[in-house]
């Protein structure tokens, strides 16, 4: 039982698995602001243009008349819903990915300036100690 804590702690206390605690906990977070941002400020533009209150009670009836009991109808109005937010959703990850790689990218530059700078160094001080060995040499004969 012993052994089994001490790799359930190593495996807790993994980079990768609080990592993956964290990005679930800021998906909640970020599911609840596209959930706002499609419920309070899309849904009612679009019920502007639509004349419908609400898209989730956009339907085609089959049978029946709607309000009564023996409404039967394509009920595509909460479809069309869980698509604007799937493409919202979808969206925002693209462009969160996006800046993030800017930043790698920018990074990526950085690094390979540095690495630049440090070859011309290396080639500066190989020059030089050329040099040197070329004038001992020198000196020799």
């Amino acid at each position: 039982m012993k052994k089994f804590i001490e790799d359930f702690k190593k495996f807790a206390m993994k980079g990768n698995v609080i990592d993956m605690a964290v990005g679930v906990v800021i998906g909640g977070a970020f599911g609840k602001i596209v959930t706002s941002l499609v419920n309070d400020i899309i849904t009612p533009l679009i019920s502007m243009l639509t004349g419908k209150t609400n898209l989730a009670e956009l339907s085609i009836p089959l049978s029946g008349e709607k309000g009564t009991d023996g409404y039967v109808g394509l009920m595509y109005g909460q479809f069309v819903q869980n698509i604007i937010d799937f493409l919202i959703i979808a969206l925002s990850i693209f462009i969160v990915i996006r800046v993030i790689g800017k930043f790698k990218r920018k990074e990526e530059i950085k690094k390979e300036e540095e690495v630049e700078e440090t070859k011309e160094t290396l080639s500066k001080e190989q020059e030089l100690l050329t040099e040197i060995r070329d004038l001992l040499k020198e000196k020799k004969d």
